[in-house]
């Protein structure tokens, strides 16, 4: 690990990945913050993220352009196929093949570019929807992956990447982001939100997030349909 303070967020717009910039910034990394358009249903988390970033004081928001809608099998990229309403056991269809495999490859490469030591990530695996790149199995074999194909980490200074909420509740979550200031009505966390950001208060995303803010205690500040 090199001594620099330096880390890119992964910063999609919604609950976790705010906290987890909060939680960067709190421990004094200089932060550039990654989103993706990636022909996800909507643009609302993009434009949540965008707010985010400028309330945050981030200074290097990028939003990198993909298109995954190649991946026919998720409802969030092909908007034939409905998002569920009910939790389940399943992986269930908003899973993304490889979503968080590929996003964090591209923020190592941009680490790289910026001489970041740090990824930060808001991953989760107690209170998500059972995807298979949310688990701390994963984020280990990507950290040993990342240490062999870079640069950087053949330099022995390799990026490591930074999951402060993998073991937290959603309840957990909030909490710490409201000890640490982070406004969530600012943020959108639906898989099916309006244009303007409204949630719809059915999907996988949104009942874990209502039952995060009453599990902690907080009005929740989500604008719903």
């Amino acid at each position: 690990m090199s001594d620099n303070k330096k880390a890119v967020v992964l910063l999609s717009g919604g609950l976790d990945s705010v906290t987890a910039l909060a939680i960067a910034q709190s421990e004094g990394y200089e932060c550039s913050a990654l989103s993706f358009r990636y022909a996800q249903r909507h643009d609302a988390e993009l434009i949540a993220s965008e707010r985010l970033a400028k309330a945050m004081n981030v200074s290097n928001h990028q939003i990198f352009d993909m298109d995954l809608s190649i991946f026919k099998n998720s409802a969030l990229t092909n908007h034939a196929l409905e998002v569920p309403t009910r939790l389940s056991d399943d992986i269930p269809i908003t899973y993304v093949p490889a979503r968080n495999t590929i996003f964090l490859s591209v923020a190592l490469g941009w680490a790289e570019v910026l001489d970041a030591s740090a990824i930060f990530i808001g991953v989760n695996a107690v209170d998500y929807s059972g995807y298979p790149d949310c688990r701390p199995e994963f984020i280990h074999a990507f950290q040993s992956m990342s240490d062999l194909a870079t640069k950087m980490g053949v330099e022995g200074k390799g990026v490591k990447v930074m999951t402060p909420l993998i073991n937290l509740t959603k309840a957990e979550i909030i909490q710490k982001g409201m000890a640490l200031g982070v406004d969530y009505s600012l943020t959108v966390s639906c898989y099916q939100a309006t244009a303007d950001g409204k949630a719809c208060g059915r999907c996988d995303s949104c009942k874990l997030r209502r039952q995060g803010f009453a599990d902690a205690g907080v009005k929740d500040p989500t604008k719903y349909q």
